[in-house]
């Protein structure tokens, strides 16, 4: 069976879920007797993964490629006062991709993030195999946000007057987005995998997607590759102090984008006692909002920067006491998965897909939402175990990841799904 996944770029939180189920699949074709050949296309390529390729050959493609996300931006530009976050409208179509994708004549095409000027949605329509795809974020329900505005529940009937826009329209590129693809989808063979429960029931409550099948098979990750290491060596080699607490935080744009929390996580720190026995370790960021190196809350406070390789990362979990995601928002996070699979509790805010992963007070700590009182709380308590009950929230951590979501686990789910709807595809395309 052949699997092509599209996503828009092999690295932040979809790439690097893709590429994890990619590698896995790849993996377990070698250890079966039936083989499973998957393929990764891409916009961006970073990294030299087997066969992930990236669709742009010629001088004249290359530079298409370069500037379909910057067309792509066009039309906010009559939203001047529009909220700085991402809303993708991907109005520009991709021929080559499609031509490329039905010559390769896979069985299924996995869909992850395909934004960025990746994919026209309406070019969906063009690609012969059936299509599965894995809900990153809620854009592929809503007329162009990817993060929805708690005040706003358009999604459930039409989206317009889009708050991210601004808008006091009806008739805004929101409405008309989410014309285009309720159109589209219509017409689609389509299977819908919500990452997290949260998502996969938002998606069922969508006016978009509610009629199509939708399941909820979690991102696979390897937890041999993200395990736990002495302390003291992984404090040793990014040098840091081996004697205080240390509290980890990080996120891709970890301190510039108030959705990922930073604003939260700073008021947190101020409510925590005993400072001086505590160290910071942010990854994901070079500084401040500002670019600058502070010392948050007058805690010693290192910046690691962007963590592209895994073998970076799981140093960085090892070498924390705890992990804390302040995130509004959140699906199923990698960063999360990660910490535990390391043996490292985490303190979030019970929203999204968190509760999948953090099982309260028993890996880690759930916080009453955008609360920062209530996430120190949760810091505190971790911080103040004695050494046998922290010992045993860190084993349950790992524990859960190796029983939730390790790729071996995992995969079979995948191939299962893979082999319903092309075994589905195949009869209702015979009964045409």
């Amino acid at each position: 069976m052949k699997i092509l996944h599209l996503v828009s770029q092999d690295t932040g939180g979809a790439g690097r879920a893709a590429l994890r189920l990619h590698n896995a699949l790849l993996e377990s074709s070698n250890n079966k007797d039936e083989i499973i050949e998957s393929i990764v296309f891409v916009q961006n390529k970073n990294t030299d993964t087997k066969n992930v390729m990236r669709i742009s050959k010629t001088k004249t493609q290359k530079i298409l490629e370069k500037i379909r996300p910057a067309l792509c931006q066009i039309p906010l530009l009559f939203y001047p006062k529009r909220k700085k976050d991402i809303f993708s409208i991907d109005w520009v179509h991709n021929n080559q991709l499609i031509k490329t994708i039905n010559s390769l004549k896979p069985d299924i095409v996995h869909l992850h993030w395909i934004n960025n000027g990746f994919l026209n949605i309406k070019d969906l329509k063009k690609i012969k195999a059936p299509l599965l795809w894995s809900l990153h974020d809620a854009n592929p329900y809503t007329g162009g946000c990817h993060v929805i505005e708690p005040s706003c529940k358009k999604e459930k009937f039409h989206c317009q007057k889009c708050p991210l826009l601004k808008s006091n329209f009806k008739f805004d590129m929101s409405f008309f987005t989410f014309r285009q693809k309720k159109k589209t989808y219509a017409k689609l063979d389509l299977t819908i995998n919500g990452l997290s429960r949260w998502i996969a029931n938002c998606a069922r409550e969508s006016a978009l997607l509610k009629d199509k099948k939708i399941v909820n098979i979690p991102n696979p990750i390897n937890t041999d590759l993200y395990s736990p290491l002495d302390k003291n060596i992984a404090r040793k080699l990014l040098k840091i102090n081996h004697q205080k607490k240390i509290i980890a935080f990080g996120a891709i744009n970890a301190t510039t984008l108030d959705r990922k929390g930073y604003p939260e996580f700073k008021k947190a720190l101020r409510f925590l006692k005993n400072k001086s026995n505590i160290e910071i370790l942010i990854f994901g960021a070079s500084g401040n909002e500002n670019g600058e190196i502070e010392y948050i809350e007058g805690i010693q406070t290192y910046y690691l920067g962007h963590l592209h390789d895994d073998i970076s990362l799981q140093l960085v979990y090892n070498a924390a006491d705890i992990l804390v995601m302040p995130s509004l928002s959140e699906n199923l996070s990698n960063t999360i998965v990660e910490s535990l699979s390391c043996a490292t509790p985490v303190v979030a805010f019970d929203i999204g897909g968190n509760s999948d992963i953090i099982e309260h007070k028993i890996n880690g700590y759930l916080a009453t939402p955008f609360d920062p009182m209530k996430l120190a709380k949760g810091i505190e308590w971790i911080l103040s175990l004695d050494e046998l009950n922290y010992q045993n929230l860190c084993t349950n951590g790992r524990k859960k990841i190796q029983d939730t979501f390790e790729q071996h686990l995992i995969i079979q789910n995948y191939i299962y799904l893979y082999k319903e709807i092309h075994d589905s595809h195949k009869i209702t395309f015979q009964d045409s």
